[in-house]
C-alpha cells in the first residue's frame, strides 16, 4: 500500500523477487529531487540503482527511450534530481512531444492529458507496465523491443 514518506507517495514490493521502492514525490516537481534524496540517503541506494520516469518533451509522444547519466536538458525535475543525487542515474524518458512554440512549453508539461491522447497513452503505460520487469533488472534493450511490440500489436 501507499504511504506518505520522503515527501511523496511512497510503496515497497518486489519485481522478479527483488525488492524494489516505488516513490511519486508530492512536491512541485522542480523540488523532485528533495524527494528522491531524502529516499536515496535513507535506504542507502547509490545514483546507479535509481530510475526516474519523467515526461520528455524533445521526444514525440508515445516515443520511450532508456538512458543513464547526461544532462537535464532544461528539465526541471531532473535538475533538481541531479542537485540532490547527482546525474548518474538510469532514466525512462517518455515522450510527450513539442507543442511546436517555446511559449507554449510551460501550459503544455503542466496540463492533464487530453482524450485524444490516451489512444497512445493507454497503451504505451500499459506496456511499460506489462514489461517493466526486464527494465528493473537492467534489460534495457529487451524492455524497449518489447515495449515496442505491445504498442505496435495493439494498433493493429
Amino acid at each position: 500500500p501507499w504511504r506518505s514518506k520522503f515527501a511523496g507517495d511512497f510503496c515497497e514490493g518486489k519485481v522478479a523477487g527483488q525488492k524494489v521502492l516505488a516513490l511519486k514525490p508530492t512536491t512541485f516537481m522542480n523540488e523532485s529531487g528533495r524527494s528522491v534524496g531524502q529516499a536515496a540517503r535513507f535506504y542507502k541506494i547509490p545514483p546507479g540503482r535509481v530510475l526516474v520516469l519523467h515526461d520528455e518533451l524533445d521526444l514525440g509522444a508515445g516515443k520511450i527511450k532508456v538512458k543513464r547519466g547526461g544532462g537535464h536538458a532544461g528539465h526541471n525535475g531532473v535538475r533538481s534530481i541531479q542537485a540532490h543525487i547527482g546525474a548518474d542515474f538510469r532514466r525512462l524518458r517518455l515522450g510527450i512531444g513539442h507543442p511546436g512554440d517555446k511559449d507554449r512549453v510551460s501550459g503544455h508539461v503542466l496540463s492533464d492529458f487530453s482524450k485524444s491522447d490516451n489512444t497512445w497513452l493507454d497503451p504505451l503505460l500499459d506496456a511499460v507496465a506489462d514489461n517493466f520487469v526486464k527494465l528493473a533488472g537492467g534489460d534495457d534493450a529487451g524492455f524497449l523491443n518489447d515495449v515496442a511490440l505491445a504498442v505496435n500489436a495493439k494498433k493493429e
